[in-house]
């Protein structure tokens, strides 16, 4: 769980992870100005980091999944504390990987009618569905969206991509799909109800729009990158 701000909404989250099959839970706290990390350890939460100074969102992550790795994990699930994405997935997501049928799987807001229903503001809407038609079409493959935050990888696929190599900032997530199927693997997608309300984290206008435009250049970096043009850092192997 990569935390900023998440106090309100970490408890709502945390009770929705399916004990059964989940072993560890790592929360880290990119330098909240609330108390994320007291909540998260009145929840019991073993594995709970903090750094001292805000990263950003891709820096919380590397911290994330090099923890996760640390630990053993076989399965990585990022799930958001916001409660923006739920928990209740996550049997469904791991099944897939543990059964070998993807070695990805991403919890998509764009299959059925999930992003909508759920409040996503309708600038975003259309962002989303643009950028991913141009990703498709430059990269070469067809997901329904490559902006959600809810995904889980094999142990295979952290090790095997240079995701040190990527951005700190919000395009991190663009960077790693890209770095996955450069890397030859595939993934799936299972449809994701998600809520959008004052609590959950969302980023303004002025940082979807630095967003768009990393993901634009990500895109093509991607598709120089297959036709032998050039060799960027994040496809470098690990």
């Amino acid at each position: 769980m990569p935390a900023y701000n998440a106090a309100k909404t970490l408890e709502k989250t945390y009770q929705e992870i399916p004990f059964d099959i989940v072993d560890e839970v790592v929360v880290v706290d990119d330098a909240s100005s609330d108390n994320t990390v007291e909540v998260a350890k009145q929840l019991g939460i073993q594995h709970v980091i903090r750094h001292d100074k805000n990263k950003g969102y891709g820096g919380n992550q590397k911290t994330c999944y090099n923890k996760a790795l640390a630990l053993g994990a076989d399965i990585v699930i990022m799930v958001h504390p916001d409660y923006q994405y739920t928990p209740k997935l996550i049997p469904s997501i791991s099944h897939i990987i543990a059964n070998e049928l993807y070695p990805v799987v991403l919890g998509s807001r764009i299959l059925g009618k999930g992003a909508l229903m759920g409040g996503m503001p309708i600038y975003k809407y259309i962002a989303n569905r643009l950028l991913t038609f141009f990703q498709n079409v430059v990269i070469g493959q067809k997901l329904s969206e490559y902006h959600t935050g809810y995904r889980a990888f094999s142990k295979e696929v952290l090790e095997s991509i240079n995701y040190e190599a990527n951005s700190d900032d919000f395009i991190f997530d663009n960077q790693m799909l890209s770095q996955i199927f450069y890397a030859g693997f595939e993934i799936a997608e299972i449809t994701c109800p998600t809520k959008y309300f004052t609590d959950a984290s969302s980023i303004n206008f002025k940082r979807s729009s630095i967003y768009g435009l990393g993901v634009l250049k990500t895109s093509i970096m991607h598709r120089l990158q297959l036709w032998g043009l050039t060799n960027f850092e994040i496809y470098k192997e690990k």
